[in-house]
């Protein structure tokens, strides 16, 4: 038994298994590469799951969390710390909103998103205001109330009962939205970029549509920018590139490039008129370290003028990918915006187009019923897209 399978051994009799993991012990990372224990280079078009946005090594982000780690890891909510202020500046400078509330993850900023939404509804029209509208094919998250408006049967179904007063709708199809709607809605909350559903964007309109319909009716509009957000589109967040605004936005993922961290944002209605003392609360949330993880974050994407560089590649691997599609059958067509891809398969399982690339070198993840999910960390170049493209063609030709 080699290194790497003892370290396998060890975790399936120590870790939960709840997750069906590919054969490989991870040990370190450079630039876009991850490294196994056993020496071997993976050009990693998954990035954690949209997590490594600045890749590995970054010397300036490394010295940040240094930094933070040789003055405070933790001092609770109970007292101000400097990093969370400076965090939550850059946070609502980037995005033009109102407040920011800091979380440890991605589903804690949408269970803090529903509480403000409904918290919203009841205070302004009464506890009957509780409704929430979600989106078909959607992910939000594996806590009881992310998972409540998560449109998947299949994440849902061996958890129920869950939370009530979710009803859904399909995405980019606004008169299946209106036709939920009623007195009792509070808040209509959607991914701008559907990520675990398959790679689907929002199309334009529906987004506006939905914009309008919430204002009209006083109902909040939240939209879930964990995966698409903080620059994988080349907006910092993907609502600004439609120009369509939220009354919350949830974060997390590539917010901290690493360190656990999430938030929830509100503009200036929600944030005025929802959470009040008492009402939320976390421990760890806005945690020193996270937060100096966030501010250097900001920091890294103005310094790189990453937005810039995720048009620029993302351009160029829109254009690779389409050429992939038109040159093998069992690809059937490309979707995305930016740094953030699909490529749907047919004839095949998109598992096993994955597998084979994991044993040529790449790191690829899958979205959707049978899609292949591009997500590599944004400071990717255009030779690592060639080199990816050259890997994955020789495995579908293989194929």
């Amino acid at each position: 038994m080699d290194k790497k399978e003892r370290y396998m051994e060890r975790a399936e009799h120590t870790i939960l298994h709840t997750y069906n993991r590919f054969p490989v012990v991870i040990d370190r990372g450079e630039g876009v590469y991850l490294y196994d224990t056993e020496g071997r280079a993976y050009l990693d078009f998954g990035a954690g799951i949209a997590v490594s946005a600045l890749g590995y090594g970054d010397v300036e982000y490394e010295k940040a969390l240094a930094g933070q780690i040789g003055k405070v890891l933790h001092t609770s909510n109970l007292y101000y710390n400097v990093p969370a202020i400076e965090a939550g500046e850059k946070l609502l400078k980037a995005s033009g909103m109102e407040r920011v509330f800091f979380t440890n993850s991605g589903a804690e900023a949408v269970e803090g998103a529903l509480k403000a939404a409904r918290k919203y509804g009841r205070k302004k029209y009464g506890e009957e205001r509780c409704e929430i509208i979600a989106m078909e094919h959607s992910f939000h998250g594996r806590t009881i109330g992310a998972l409540s408006v998560t449109g998947n049967e299949k994440y849902q179904e061996p958890f129920r009962p869950l939370m009530g007063g979710v009803k859904f709708a399909k995405f980019n199809d606004l008169d299946s939205v209106q036709s939920l709607m009623n007195g009792r809605t509070c808040a209509v909350i959607a991914e701008t970029v559907q990520g675990e559903g398959g790679v689907y964007p929002a199309k334009k309109e529906f987004l506006e549509g939905l914009r309008r319909l919430c204002s009209e009716r006083d109902i909040l509009l939240i939209l879930d920018e964990i995966q698409c957000g903080m620059g994988r589109t080349g907006s910092m967040f993907a609502w600004q590139g439609y120009q369509v605004e939220p009354d919350i936005m949830t974060t997390a993922k590539a917010l901290g490039c690493g360190v656990p961290v999430g938030a929830f944002v509100l503009g200036r209605k929600a944030a005025s008129f929802s959470l009040e003392a008492g009402d939320h609360g976390t421990t760890y949330g806005g945690n020193p370290l996270a937060c100096a993880a966030v501010s250097a974050v900001f920091d890294r994407y103005e310094t790189l003028h990453l937005l810039e560089h995720v048009r620029r590649v993302g351009a160029y691997l829109e254009e690779r990918l389409n050429e992939l599609v038109e040159k093998n059958s069992c690809l059937k067509e490309r979707r995305g915006i930016g740094l953030m891809q699909g490529v749907e398969v047919q004839g095949l399982p998109a598992g096993e187009i994955i597998s084979r690339a994991l044993d040529s070198g790449l790191l690829l993840i899958a979205a959707g019923n049978n899609c292949i999910r591009f997500v590599p960390p944004l400071v990717i170049e255009r030779g690592h897209i060639d080199k990816m493209v050259k890997i994955l063609q020789n495995c579908l030709q293989e194929l």
